[in-house]
């Protein structure tokens, strides 16, 4: 069986705050705007989608687990996402310029890995790693 990555969904309780983000300071193309989110992709139609959803439109979660939802992304800790590009450097330097929540300057650590960390709008930690 192959299995691969449709879309993943990321809270936002500030729909066009968390637009912006996605769109307009890290590029990415809106596929569908509906009455429970809005999807977004990588340019080029990579195939792996970002629901930006806001949390209030499950109908399954009750008022305390919203308020609960709502604390936890207020803190920064309750959604993260791992991106990937070829140049950390210029990629952090074009965000950072922006105004963007930096958490984490470019940074190798000991297992190999380089990359650096935003929050989005909600709150939403966002990794940067640099893929060769």
């Amino acid at each position: 069986m192959t299995l691969s990555i449709h879309a993943s969904f990321l809270p936002a309780d500030d729909l066009e705050a968390s637009l912006s983000f996605y769109r307009d300071i890290l590029g990415f193309e809106v596929r569908e705007e509906g009455p429970h989110g809005i999807t977004v992709e990588p340019p080029g139609g990579q195939g792996t989608t970002i629901v930006l959803r806001p949390p209030d439109t499950d109908p399954r979660l009750t008022g305390e687990e919203r308020a609960t939802i709502a604390e936890l992304m207020a803190k920064g800790c309750y959604a993260t996402i791992l991106l990937a590009t070829r140049d950390l450097i210029a990629t952090f330097d074009r965000i950072q310029a922006t105004g963007a929540d930096v958490v984490q300057e470019p940074l190798t650590h000991p297992h190999g890995v380089r990359d650096c960390a935003f929050r989005d709008p909600a709150g939403n930690l966002v990794r940067i790693e640099q893929r060769a």
